[in-house]
């Protein structure tokens, strides 16, 4: 195996774009692995970890880093040029074919040239993105920070201040945000309506307003806050930022509240401020409270439960009075699947691209079927020693750093699930394997067809030994998004698999098959 790199001095893109051009090449003949990142101290150390880079490399931080392990020098000569190819090509696109546009090279050029601009999204290498939010807020805009690798004391202090100057700062690591209808980051298509969320989750954010929009409402503003606002070193500052405006916002009659378990004093203030908001509100803390009524305050157990209690609430209706279907399957249908499996083929296997879903499957499975491993477990008990094999009944989430370092996230690169797959099958004691489809802007172009062909691919390699498990699969998205939520679910029951409405019927689908073994 060889290594080749190229260093592109002073050269920025966008980590996104990046991610999905190193998915291309990591698709050419004879390639092994390929990245292309910024050359920041934490990429490089991630490119060291894969076996990209040696310790000698001689990028700096404002370069641009192409990096291809492949089976010969041709290969990588061939990469390289690709990469090159597609860089140019990106730019001959921006500058629509003609003549050279100069674009802007800092927030005070763009803000010139596009003076009516409120919201900066800032995707850099987190040891700069700090400072860039921190222009964007004293030049009066609201920030998204997308970026990750951000540290908390700079989280804090940037939240702090446009606390003071009456700003938002959503982020870091802020994947998802709907803005006056704009779709930021890995967000979806959905219609405008008069139900405001703020989210300190990206799928989660993603799983309701989707929701919502199949259910024939929408979304007055959609907020993310990055995954840390609710801890107890950021106290929840934009959570409450968000609760604020969404208050004061004639547009928003339904608020709803959705993050992991936050830290207990973070929750007392954040309820607190939701109580005296003056409007109905729903809470979805996961692995919290059951459904119950607190005043103005619904609780939801899940992200299908919080959707439906919004959508009632925004229609006048109670939202007590409606019970949800544990899943769509018939009992001698869920029979049928049950009596197909070997008596080997025991326990369930989920892997996820979003850390909401794998995190919300975990409470589920654990209510329904008892302990369940991961590399982040709910309790430390259940904490897999090797991420790379799986013991019992097992969540993951293959978006975790430890999956992802030196790859592109698995919302764009499939190729970790599909070598997943194959492995979880080829366990003859997998029964159930639980799988997301995120579509929508920023996501695969086409992920079902991916997802697709990995189920059939490993389906046809397990009937070889005797026995495949049951694939169950939900897609997150609309029929608004380009890649079209009908669409991705028929790919994906025409590759055999069972396709369920949402992640807690998905969960909820795998628990009753264990137990009916």
């Amino acid at each position: 195996m060889l290594n080749g790199q190229k260093i592109l001095p002073n050269v920025y893109r966008d980590s996104v774009g990046l991610m999905r051009i190193s998915v291309a090449l990591c698709e050419l003949p004879g390639v092994v692995q390929a990245a292309m990142v910024m050359a920041s101290e934490g990429n490089m150390e991630l490119l060291r970890e894969a076996g990209l880079i040696g310790k000698g490399s001689a990028a700096a931080p404002n370069d641009l880093l192409i990096a291809i392990q492949a089976r010969d020098q041709d290969s990588i000569d061939d990469a390289l040029n690709a990469a090159e190819a597609s860089l140019a090509g990106n730019e001959k696109d921006n500058a629509g074919g003609a003549t050279t546009v100069l674009l802007p090279r800092s927030t005070e050029m763009a803000l010139d040239e596009f003076p009516e601009a409120n919201l900066a999204l800032i995707s850099c290498p987190g040891e700069y993105a700090g400072a860039e939010a921190q222009k964007a807020l004293r030049l009066g805009l609201d920030v998204m920070i997308f970026s990750d690798n951000v540290a908390v004391e700079e989280e804090v202090a940037l939240k702090r201040l446009a606390q003071e100057s009456g700003r938002l700062v959503m982020g870091p690591d802020c994947g998802t945000a709907i803005i006056n209808g704009v779709p930021l980051g890995f967000a979806n298509t959905v219609a405008p309506g008069d139900i405001g969320i703020v989210a300190a989750s990206g799928t989660g954010l993603q799983q309701v307003t989707c929701l919502i929009d199949n259910l024939g409402c929408g979304i007055s503003q959609a907020i993310g806050t990055g995954g840390r606002d609710l801890s107890a070193a950021v106290g929840g500052l934009t959570m409450l930022k968000g609760l604020e405006i969404l208050a004061c916002d004639d547009s928003t009659r339904v608020i709803v509240l959705i993050s992991k378990p936050p830290a207990t004093d973070v929750a007392r203030q954040v309820m607190a401020r939701a109580r005296d908001c003056g409007k109905p509100v729903v809470v979805n803390f996961l692995g919290g409270a059951n459904t119950m009524w607190e005043g103005n305050i619904c609780h939801a157990e899940t992200l299908e439960q919080a959707a439906h209690m919004a959508v009632d609430m925004s229609q006048g209706e109670n939202p007590s009075a409606r019970t949800l279907p544990r899943h769509h399957l018939a009992e001698t249908e869920l029979s049928r699947l049950i009596s197909s499996l070997p008596n080997t083929r025991k326990y369930v296997r989920g892997l996820f691209s979003g850390g909401t879903f794998s995190y919300e499957a975990m409470v589920l499975l654990e209510n329904n079927i008892g302990p369940v491993n991961s590399p982040s477990p709910l309790k430390i008990a259940q904490k897999l020693n090797d991420p790379w094999t799986s013991s019992g009944n097992t969540v993951l989430d293959l978006g975790d750093d430890v999956f992802t370092r030196g790859r592109p996230h698995p919302m764009i690169d499939h190729r970790l699930r599909h070598d997943r797959l194959l492995q979880e099958v080829h366990d003859r004691e997998t029964a159930v394997i639980l799988l997301d489809t995120v579509i929508g802007h920023g996501s695969h172009a086409d992920p079902a067809n991916e997802v697709a062909a990995s189920i059939i691919a490993s389906r046809q390699s397990a009937e070889q030994d005797g026995s495949a498990p049951i694939f169950i699969v939900f897609v997150c998205g609309t029929k608004r998004d380009p890649q079209n939520l009908v669409r991705q679910e028929e790919i994906l029951r025409d590759a055999g698999a069972i396709v369920v409405e949402n992640n807690a019927q998905a969960a909820r689908l795998a628990g009753d098959i264990f137990l009916g073994r």
